[in-house]
């Protein structure tokens, strides 16, 4: 089994994507590596979230990672930059800014988001001082109803049952 540095991998997996955007075939009999690690090799920049041709998934299938990649790098694109990229990666322009919105609106509800969650706690610690309040109220009945049925036991004890009496 072969070993490659860093370095040629890099370079290997430069020619699958833009501009060169060569197949997995071609890449694979011009380097000599086989496509199964040429696969394994895209998927696993794949998971780390860098955007990568092949296998293409709808927009809606992308990895958080991956959108956030490919907002980072057409944030400093110009319009057609943006476009001859989209077309690079199969997307649709419309989608990247779609998911630059979704960041930036997940940005900006975090104030709001936060507003809730406070307004959540306070409600949260009011239910449970209520709720602790009743138990103590309710424990304390039960000790008071526990100790009337000691004390008529042992008076029944002292003073014999009731109902030899009548």
């Amino acid at each position: 089994m072969a070993r490659y540095s860093q370095e040629r991998k890099e370079a290997i997996l430069k020619k699958l994507l833009p501009p060169q955007s060569m197949t997995v075939a071609e890449v694979s009999q011009s380097e000599g590596v086989s496509s199964k690690t040429l696969y394994h090799w895209r998927d696993k920049l794949r998971k780390e979230g860098q955007p990568v041709p092949g296998k293409t998934l709808t927009s809606d299938e992308w990895s958080a990672e991956a959108k956030l990649a490919v907002i980072i790098e057409t944030a400093p694109m110009s319009e057609a930059e943006i476009s001859q990229y989209c077309r690079e990666k199969g997307l649709y322009r419309e989608h990247v800014l779609e998911w630059k919105q979704d960041c930036l609106g997940g940005f900006q509800s975090s104030k709001s988001q936060a507003k809730e969650i406070k307004i959540q706690a306070k409600a949260d610690k009011a239910e449970i001082k209520s709720l602790k309040r009743e138990l103590r109220y309710k424990d304390k009945a039960l000790a008071e109803t526990a100790a009337l049925l000691v004390l008529r036991k042992k008076l029944s004890a002292l003073w014999g049952d009731d109902n030899e009496e009548s």
